[in-house]
């Protein structure tokens, strides 16, 4: 039965309608656990390392990889992409790697926490965990693993979250590793050599599939948005930029599914749909334009209608008059302007061209939609083919003349492939291997142009760090099962019934549950907010329930607030040397400030006092409460940041204003900065500014 034609403006893609487009989507999410790595016992520490300025002393090893054939005897279509390549890999040795992240040891047992933090989130979105967890491996060829595949484990499956637009199916659960971490590739006539460094590989991910059920692009943000609240719930997760990934699977009816990486804002999430919407929307009639033109069978409207002895009958005419055959150029740019195609030359590399029959015309120029983004056109589509050898571009007939290439080298081209009016043309200039590989990507992305768009991954485009616009390039073809086969090195977790009953009877609060909490507390909705924002709200709780330390006493809501929601733990660990904040006890920090809100410390004191304490020994030495409120006393007399009694501030404050009446008179309350530091500096350390400002602000006021 036929199905209606889409419709749909594509310089417009907000005005898209899913639903009348046969829209589909899931999201996949990918999260680092704040446990130990997964299968080596190694400390979870990034480096903060790039190419230019990574320690020259650590370790680096040379690798090539090859395809494998996974359990069913195939070799994957993405791995065996990637293997022609041509590419190395060095991996540099972090502190945090060993032999098992260098491939050259088997594989530990699963982190027992990144179990734990996986069973909590199945619990929590009400999944059905697996009662025997197999390690499976997954090829991987693009280097980004050493041993060539990924170990990742079923953890769960079913499930849901809620969502305002309405719940959403979740299909499963896995445990896996991340991979290491890309700083360079670097370029040469035998082919790429890429290089990682080791510190990310073996993170633990948890990665999170829903059901196909998202209504809408705004809805997939919801659904983003929902998923990672919940797992940020269970306190157990990296925060920070990289730590979590979004996938999205897209399709509409007349396209197919495509998988978008690098969706790493969740505002940007609707527009890189609406985009992808745009895209498959354009090659389906792209597809119809050249079929109608050679009289063949059009694409049904739908995917799920389209005829395979159609489809092979398309496949048989485009290799026919679309052939893959390279003409040497080299000779018609050994003069021309371009300075990229001239250096290149001269180090080595030959300029190849393709034809593509027909296509003049059909390639397209870069033209913008009305939110400024590229319109879909088949020349990026066949220059991202192109990149995935490993050039930096192509150049194609619609867009020249430009780039230093003028119509007396358009027309040698013409010339020596035989180019008609109808016709277009590729040219690629890079190492011989190398641009043949491109150039035969882009003519089986041309032939591609007659079918609906390849099943394939795709990855946001990025500028500077951020989405240039939201469209995407392709990445490599949309893996299969072929890939996934069992890792051996690791015996399959049984899942107890006691584990079980442990996990369900200790889930995390909610977000909404640890709001309501806060809010019968004695702070503002700022501090709640910023509490909750920060991952502070446990520690507050603690700090005024006396649950820090036994023998302190409840601290001040406000105070213990602005107290963890200020620099004061980094500005003590700044000062110790410490590796981080996290290592300056907050039981330290709720001494100082139960002896500061009881007068025995001024406020700039306190950082002061709790960097005595740790660096003294005064800390690591104190035994009980009372041991350490008597070190605390005794190291802030000797630091002098015992405050001035009143009668000493408003004698100080006496006499300066005294001295400067006419600056007084003459300011006003505007006086008040100025003074405060003529006050402290005739104080000392033992001032405190905060006694100070109301003493001068009484006084100023007074004397109005």
């Amino acid at each position: 039965m036929a199905t209606p034609e889409p419709v749909g403006d594509i310089t417009d893609a907000g005005s898209l309608d899913p639903e009348s487009l046969g829209f589909m989507c899931g999201l996949e999410i990918h999260q680092q656990l704040d446990t130990g790595k997964l299968h080596s016992r190694q400390p979870c520490t990034l480096y903060d390392f790039t190419i230019e300025n990574i320690p020259e002393e650590w370790p680096r090893a040379h690798r090539r990889l090859r395809a494998s054939e996974g359990e069913a005897g195939q070799v994957d279509v993405a791995a065996r992409f990637e293997a022609r390549r041509n590419r190395s890999f060095v991996y540099i040795k972090s502190p945090n790697a060993g032999l098992i992240e260098l491939d050259e040891a088997p594989p530990m047992n699963h982190d027992s926490d990144a179990i734990d933090v996986s069973l909590m989130v199945v619990a929590m979105m009400d999944m059905n965990p697996i009662p025997v967890m197999q390690a499976m491996r997954k090829t991987v060829v693009d280097g980004s693993n050493t041993s060539g595949f990924q170990r990742t484990t079923l953890i769960a499956t079913g499930g849901s979250i809620g969502t305002p637009s309405g719940p959403v199916g979740i299909s499963l659960l896995t445990l896996e590793e991340d991979s290491a971490r890309k700083l360079d590739t670097q370029n040469g006539i035998a082919g790429e050599v890429v290089v990682y460094t080791l510190d990310r590989l073996g993170v633990p991910l948890i990665e999170i599939a829903t059901e196909p059920e998202i209504k809408d692009p705004e809805h997939a943000k919801e659904c983003a948005s929902a998923l990672g609240q919940l797992l940020r719930d269970t306190r157990k997760v990296k925060r920070g930029l990289g730590t979590i990934r979004q996938d999205l699977n897209v399709s509409i009816a007349c396209g197919d599914r495509v998988e978008i990486k690098g969706c790493q804002d969740l505002d940007w999430i609707p527009r890189i749909i609406s985009l992808e919407m745009v895209r498959q929307l354009h090659f389906y009639r792209l597809a119809n334009e050249l079929r109608l033109e050679a009289e063949l069978p059009a694409l049904p409207s739908n995917r799920d209608l389209d005829d395979v002895t159609i489809e092979e009958k398309v496949a048989a005419f485009t290799a026919e008059n679309l052939p893959f055959e390279t003409f040497e150029l080299k000779d018609v740019f050994s003069s021309c302007d371009s300075k990229m195609i001239s250096d290149s030359i001269s180090q080595g590399s030959t300029v190849l061209g393709i034809k593509l029959p027909n296509f003049a015309g059909r390639l397209g120029e870069k033209k913008l939609d009305n939110d400024g983004a590229q319109l879909p056109r088949l020349g990026r589509e066949l220059a991202s083919a192109a990149k995935l050898a490993g050039v930096k571009g192509i150049f194609h007939s619609d867009e020249l003349p430009a780039y230093g290439i003028t119509e007396k080298e358009m027309d040698a081209v013409s010339g020596a492939i035989s180019i008609s009016d109808n016709d277009a043309y590729v040219i690629c200039v890079a190492p011989e291997w190398q641009a043949n590989l491109a150039l035969e990507s882009v003519m089986n992305r041309a032939r591609q142009a007659f079918h609906r768009i390849p099943k394939e991954v795709r990855n946001v485009v990025v500028r500077k760090g951020a989405p240039e616009d939201g469209t995407t390039s392709a990445m490599r073809p949309l893996p299969g099962s072929a890939r996934m086969y069992p890792e051996t090195d690791i015996p399959v977790f049984e899942l107890s019934k006691g584990k079980w009953d442990e996990i369900t009877s200790n889930l995390p609060l909610t977000f909404e549950q640890r709001r309501d909490l806060l809010a019968s507390c004695d702070i503002s909705e700022n501090q709640v907010d910023a509490l909750l924002s920060r991952e502070e709200d446990d520690n507050f709780l603690a700090g005024r329930n006396a649950e820090l330390f036994e023998g302190l006493t409840k601290l001040p809501d406000k105070a213990w607030a602005s107290l963890l929601l200020s620099r004061t733990r980094e500005e003590v660990a700044e000062a110790t040397y410490a590796p981080g904040p996290e290592y300056v006890p907050l039981s330290l920090l709720g001494f100082a400030l139960e002896m500061r809100e009881g007068g025995g410390v001024t406020r700039d004191g306190l950082v002061p006092l709790a960097t005595q304490m740790m660096t003294s020994g005064g800390w690591k030495n104190s035994v009980g409460d009372a041991e350490i409120r008597n070190t605390l006393s005794k190291l802030a007399i000797e630091l002098g940041v015992v405050p001035a009694d009143d009668s000493a501030i408003d004698e100080v404050v006496a006499k300066v204003l005294a001295e400067r009446a006419e600056f007084v008179a003459e300011r006003g309350m505007g006086a008040l900065g100025p003074l405060m530091g003529v006050v402290l500096k005739e104080l000392g350390s033992g001032a405190d500014g905060k006694a100070v400002s109301d003493a001068l602000k009484k006084a100023i006021s007074e004397l109005q």
